[in-house]
C-alpha cells in the first residue's frame, strides 16, 4: 500500500444574527419585542464515494466553508439555515485534526457520512431575552461562527497501473511527465530503491493511480536484488505497463527482456499473468528503436499483446499509452485475494470532551488577557452595540467565572483587562 495525504482547512457556516425589534401595530399602544433568530450555519460533512480513487482534487483547492445562516427576521421570523457542505472523500480515507493529532474519522464504506466541523448556531433574537422583568429588551445575540479545523487526510492508496521493466528502461521518467511524482532519475542501475506513486489525470473527470516499481532482474521472485519486497506491490494492480528500452543500448535484446521479467512475474505469483498487460516501446528517440520496433511488434502482437512506441523523454507516444491505461483500467476488476483479512475501521464524529477548557487567564505586562475557545465565541455573539446587550456580556462572565478567576490572578482595582481584543479597567 501507498499512502498519499493533503492537510486542508474546513469551516461550518457561521450562525446568523438574531434581530432586535419590536411590534409596531395600528391600535397596540406599547408593542413587545418581536425579533427573531438566526438561521443555523451549515456543517461540513465528509462523504464516501467509491468511484473516486485518489485525494487530487484537494491538491487544487485547500479552504472550504459551509453556507452561513440568515439573520432572524421582525415578526419573530426564524432566518433560513444555511446548507451542509458536502465533501467526497475515496474510501480508506483517515481525517486527522492536526491540532490535536486525534483521529476525526477513517472511512471506508461508500456512502458512509460524519461531520467534520459544525455550523455555529445561529443568534436568539430580543424576544428570546424578554422576561417578567424586563419586558423590552434593546439587545439580541449575534450568530455563533462555523468551527474551524486544519485537518490532514491520508488515503492507502492501491496502485491501479504498475510500471514494470528491467533498470533504467525509463520507468522513473514516464512517471514523473504523467503525474505530479518527483522521482530521483539517474543513468544507472537502481536509481528507484522504493516505489514511486502518481496520481495520472485523464481529462476533466478521470484519474488513476500508478506505481513505478524498482527495476526486477532476474531471480527477483526470490529475493535477489531489490528483490520481492517489491514485487508485492504489483499484485493487486489492475493493469501493468511493460516498459522495454526499445534502443537496446543496453546491450541487451528488448524480446529477451520482455521473457526475462514476466518470467519472474510468473514465478512469484502465477495470477499476474491473468493481468492486462501492454507493451511500453521506450526510447523511441534513439537510434535502432525503429528497427528493433518493427521484430518486436511482429512477435508479441501475433501472441495478443498492444505495443506503443513512445520516448518519455520527447512526450512521444505518452497521451496515446495514458489513453488506452485508461480505457483498461476502468473495464478491468479489483484482484483482491479471498483469505486477505479486512482491518477493522472505526468511524468516528467529533467526540465529547475533546474542546478545550472555557478559558485561562494571561497576565502580560499588566494586562490581564482572558483567552480561549469559548470565551471567543461568547465575545463574537455578544451585541456590544446598545448598553443592554453590554450588561448582558457582562452578566455572562460573572456566570462563567471569569470574574473569580480575575480575583485569584491577582487583579486590582483599575488593571487593564482584554477579552479578545475588548479593553476595559476592572472595577470590583
Amino acid at each position: 500500500m501507498f499512502v498519499d495525504e493533503v492537510v486542508i482547512e474546513v469551516k461550518g457556516g457561521d450562525g446568523g444574527n438574531g434581530m432586535t425589534s419590536f411590534r409596531r401595530e395600528k391600535f397596540v399602544a406599547a408593542g413587545g419585542p418581536s425579533g427573531g433568530d438566526g438561521g443555523h450555519g451549515g456543517n461540513i460533512v465528509f462523504t464516501v464515494d467509491e468511484g473516486i480513487n485518489t485525494l487530487l482534487d484537494f491538491r487544487e483547492r485547500k479552504f472550504y466553508q459551509a453556507e452561513a445562516g440568515e439573520n432572524g427576521g421582525s415578526k419573530n421570523m426564524h432566518g433560513k439555515d444555511g446548507e451542509d457542505l458536502l465533501i467526497t472523500v475515496p474510501p480508506g480515507t483517515t481525517v486527522t485534526d492536526t491540532k490535536t493529532g486525534k483521529v476525526i474519522a477513517d472511512l471506508v464504506e461508500d456512502g458512509q457520512r460524519v461531520v467534520i466541523a459544525e455550523g455555529g448556531r445561529g443568534g436568539r433574537g430580543n424576544t428570546r431575552f424578554k422576561s417578567s422583568t424586563r419586558q423590552a429588551p434593546k439587545f439580541s445575540e449575534n450568530g455563533e461562527p462555523g468551527q474551524e479545523r486544519k485537518v490532514k487526510l491520508e488515503l492507502k492508496l492501491l496502485a491501479d497501473v504498475g510500471l514494470v521493466g528491467y533498470p533504467s528502461v525509463g520507468k522513473s521518467t514516464i512517471i514523473s511527465k504523467v503525474s505530479a511524482a518527483k522521482p530521483k532519475i539517474g543513468a544507472y542501475h537502481f536509481t528507484t530503491l522504493k516505489p514511486n506513486l502518481g496520481v495520472v489525470k485523464v481529462g476533466n473527470y478521470s484519474s488513476f493511480v500508478m506505481a513505478d516499481i524498482p527495476g526486477l532482474i532476474e531471480g527477483a521472485h526470490s529475493g535477489v536484488g531489490l528483490g520481492d519486497d517489491f514485487l508485492r506491490h504489483i499484485e493487486r494492480t489492475r493493469v501493468i505497463i511493460h516498459v522495454l528500452d526499445i534502443s537496446g543500448m543496453e546491450g541487451r535484446d528488448p524480446l529477451d527482456d520482455f521473457r526475462r521479467i514476466n518470467d519472474e512475474l510468473r514465478k512469484f505469483n502465477e495470477k499476474l499473468m491473468e493481468r492486462p498487460q501492454i507493451i511500453a516501446a521506450n526510447k523511441m528517440d534513439l537510434p535502432q528503436a525503429e528497427e528493433n520496433l518493427e521484430n518486436l511488434k511482429e512477435v508479441l502482437e501475433k501472441e495478443g499483446y498492444e505495443v506503443y512506441p513512445i520516448s518519455a523523454v520527447t512526450g512521444q507516444g505518452i497521451d496515446e499509452l495514458i489513453q488506452r491505461t485508461d480505457v483498461l483500467v476502468k473495464e478491468t476488476p479489483d484482484f483482491f485475494e479471498e483469505d486477505e483479512e479486512e482491518e477493522e475501521v472505526i468511524i468516528r464524529g467529533p467526540q465529547p470532551g475533546e474542546e478545550d477548557d472555557l478559558f485561562d487567564i494571561v497576565e502580560e505586562g499588566g494586562i490581564y488577557r482572558v483567552v480561549g475557545d469559548e470565551i471567543k465565541r461568547k465575545v463574537a455573539m455578544a451585541d456590544l452595540s446598545t448598553d443592554d446587550g453590554l450588561y448582558h456580556f457582562l452578566r455572562m462572565l460573572k456566570k462563567l467565572g471569569v470574574n473569580d478567576a480575575l480575583r485569584e490572578s491577582g487583579i486590582k482595582e483599575g488593571d487593564t483587562v482584554n477579552i479578545e481584543g475588548l479593553e476595559f479597567e476592572y472595577s470590583e
